[in-house]
This record gives structure tokens, sequence and C-alpha cells, in this order.
């Protein structure tokens, strides 16, 4: 029996649905534009199914990258999840956000001996969310909060020859590490949902599945309400 997969990727501004079978992407789609995931998240995941030629009730399970990223989207696409797992009584499984976007990096440019890899997401200013991971695809540091400055891989370069950083988060940094040659910075590389693939299967095959209603988002940090600046002047 085949094992239908749908995906679901709202960390970030990207809003990304994907199909997959035993593993392997059958469809994706990933839109980049402002409030999609409030207002189309649904439906992408019908559309997505409409050309795939499959329904609701194909679906073995619904995987969703549960975080670190944004808290809203975040909130969208694990409550778009869940809401679908019970609907339709099939399992939840949950994929951080840094290890999918390692291995969506690996599979489209393979790692290097002497390197190291850091998928990164956009927090505030100069933070990210971020890991590490060597050649070997070995957990180095795990998921956390980091604020980035010039020197902040002096040590990590110690036992490398070369970082490479790749997300949301790395962007930003292109200007601060322009002249350092051992930091590389893929631009423009982002989140998808058929990242997610071989990942969901696996965890489906061990059936390690989420409790629908318990799950929540890995926010990594709390949400921070920010208040509106007064206007000077007005009355």
């Amino acid at each position: 029996m085949n094992d239908l997969i749908l995906q679901i990727d709202t960390s970030t501004t990207v809003c990304s649905v994907a199909l997959s079978e035993n593993g392997q992407t059958l469809h994706v789609i990933n839109l980049d534009e402002p409030n999609a995931h409030a207002a189309k998240l649904t439906i992408l995941i019908e559309e997505i199914l409409k050309d795939s030629g499959r329904k609701m009730q194909d679906l073995s399970a619904v995987a969703v990258s549960m975080g670190p990223g944004s808290y809203t989207g975040l909130r969208i696409g694990v409550s778009t999840a869940k809401g679908l797992c019970y609907a339709l009584d099939i399992p939840l499984i949950a994929i951080n956000t840094l290890e999918a976007l390692f291995l969506g990096y690996k599979s489209q440019f393979g790692l290097t001996v002497g390197e190291a890899y850091l998928p990164m997401l956009d927090a505030r200013r100069m933070e990210v969310y971020t890991a590490v991971y060597s050649h070997d695809s070995t957990l180095v540091r795990a998921t956390s909060a980091e604020i980035i400055d010039i020197d902040y891989f002096n040590g990590l370069l110690l036992d490398y020859d070369r970082v490479q950083l790749f997300g949301s988060g790395a962007d930003k940094f292109e200007a601060l590490f322009s002249s350092t040659e051992r930091v590389n910075i893929l631009s423009g590389f982002k989140d998808s949902a058929a990242f997610l693939s071989p990942l969901a299967f696996d965890k489906f095959q061990r059936k390690e599945f989420e409790d629908v209603a318990y799950f929540e988002p890995f926010y990594l940090k709390d949400f921070v309400v920010t208040a509106a600046k007064k206007k000077v002047g007005l009355s």
C-alpha cells in the first residue's frame, strides 16, 4: 500500500504545500506573497489534491513544519494540519523546520568535507533561528536563537574550513560577510514543504505521531507584542 502524505510549511513568508508518496514528492506549490497563510493555505491544499488527482480520503497522514519560525505562520499551519487530521482520523507528523531546510539544501547542492552548514530562519534584526550540521549530516548544535555579528563564526571556523549559511535568515548577512571568504551565503534559498518528504515518510514508518489534541508548534521564543509608536504633534 502506498502512503500518501500531505505536507504543510508556513514557518516563513512562503506558504507551501506538498504531496508525497512513499517519501517521494509528487507535487509542490510554493507561494510567497503577503497574508498567503491565512488567505490561501486551504485553497492551495485543495488545489494540490485536485492537480494530483487525489482526494482528502486518500491521505495517510499530514506532516507539518513545526518550527521554529514565524509565530503567526506556525500557528496557522499547525491549526490547519490538526484540523485535517482530526476530521480525517489520520496521524499528525511534526518536522523540525531547520532540519527540513538542511535536507533541502543537501538534496540540491550536496555537502563538502570540512564544511559546516547552518540553515537560518529570520527572527528580528540580527537574530536568527539556526542549527549547525557537519558535512556528514550530524547535528553539531541544536536549534537555538542566535544574534549574529562579524565574530560569531570564529569559534566554529577553528573546527571547519568554511561555513555555509542559507535560508530566510541568511540573506540579511550578505553585506556583513561580503569580505569573509570562509563564510559563504546562499541567498534566496527558501523553505518548501517538499523538503519534508523523506523526514515525514521516515516518521510515518516508525509511527512517530503527535497527539492531535495537545500538539503545539515549536515557537522557541515567546511571542512579543510590540506597541505602536505614538505619533508626535497630532491631537
